[in-house]
């Protein structure tokens, strides 16, 4: 059976769907808001976000389908290309609660042409879900890792420690020397050879796409009704900082967007509603803050 584009874009389509009526019963208060919109240069897609909730202060559930001349950024991978479409779920999460942390997936498939109308010169698949909290704790790193290990397995026993070094790596802020969280998975240009190996890949893009609540369930269960201070909030707001840092200056997905004529409105979903740039902030000895520092190092979970 020969894997058509259709069908991946519907299983996104359908994960959206999910995620978000998911995600509204954790929150109990806020519903997602839909801004369906159309790029210019062909396609479009479906930005959903949540805000001023019980549990989510701000997130976003976007799904995408773009296509059309190939951008000249993106020449360079093929000489043969002038076409292309990429689609994809991303998501990013801000919650209310300081011990809840952020956690952003994003699982896409993209492919090039001659034209329009020929056959796929090349395709891959990317994506990955990797959490950020402003206090990390062992036990939700533990599920977290145990989760993408388990569905990594299922499909390849050298998945889950070749894309966890991956997102380790990648998700670092080299000018701090510190991981903007405490990593997951992270895979990108996943090229299948033939049409079983196609299907193959994109099981398991299916399998990480349908982990995320799972994974993200269980941990905000676990920290949404602990009490916090304003101490902890600015902390929070710290922590923030450095995720909008990471986005801006290193995040591949941005600059895309950015240098392909994206929607900023789509584009810049992920960053905070509220964050704090302290100047020359380090924590007090021994304190909460200070330990938890400790968890943005990559470190082996098993």
């Amino acid at each position: 059976m020969h894997l058509k584009l259709q069908e991946i874009k519907q299983y996104l389509l359908e994960l959206q769907n999910s995620i978000c009526n998911e995600l509204e019963k954790i929150d109990g208060k806020a519903k997602f808001q839909s801004d369906v919109w159309q790029r210019t240069e062909g396609g479009g897609g479906d930005s959903r976000v949540i805000e001023n909730g019980a549990v989510f202060e701000k997130g976003g559930v976007n799904f995408s389908h773009v296509f059309g001349v190939l951008p000249d950024v993106l020449k360079s991978e093929s000489r043969n290309a002038n076409y292309f479409h990429a689609t994809g779920v991303s998501i990013v999460i801000h919650t209310q609660n300081p011990f809840v942390p952020i956690i952003h997936m994003n699982v896409r498939y993209f492919c090039m042409m001659e034209n329009e109308n020929s056959e796929i010169i090349d395709e891959w698949f990317g994506g990955g879900i990797d959490v950020s909290p402003a206090y990390p704790n062992e036990t939700d790193t533990l599920h977290l890792h145990q989760t993408l290990k388990t569905a990594c397995d299922k499909f390849d026993a050298s998945f889950y420690p070749a894309f966890k070094t991956w997102c380790d790596d990648y998700f670092t802020i080299k000018h701090r020397n510190e991981m903007r969280g405490v990593g997951g998975i992270f895979f990108d240009h996943l090229r299948p050879k033939n049409d079983d190996e196609k299907q193959h890949l994109f099981s398991f893009l299916q399998a990480i796409g349908n982990s995320f609540i799972p994974i993200y369930k269980t941990i905000v269960e676990n920290n949404k009704d602990i009490s916090f201070t304003d101490k902890n909030k600015e902390w929070q707001f710290i922590r923030r900082g450095r995720y909008a840092e990471f986005n801006l200056v290193y995040d591949r997905g941005t600059h895309f967007g950015l240098k392909t004529n994206g929607r900023i409105e789509s584009i810049l979903m992920s960053l905070p509603p509220h964050a704090a740039w302290k100047y020359d902030y380090h924590p007090e000895k021994n304190s909460e803050e200070e330990k938890t520092l400790t968890f943005f190092q990559p470190k082996n979970w098993f």
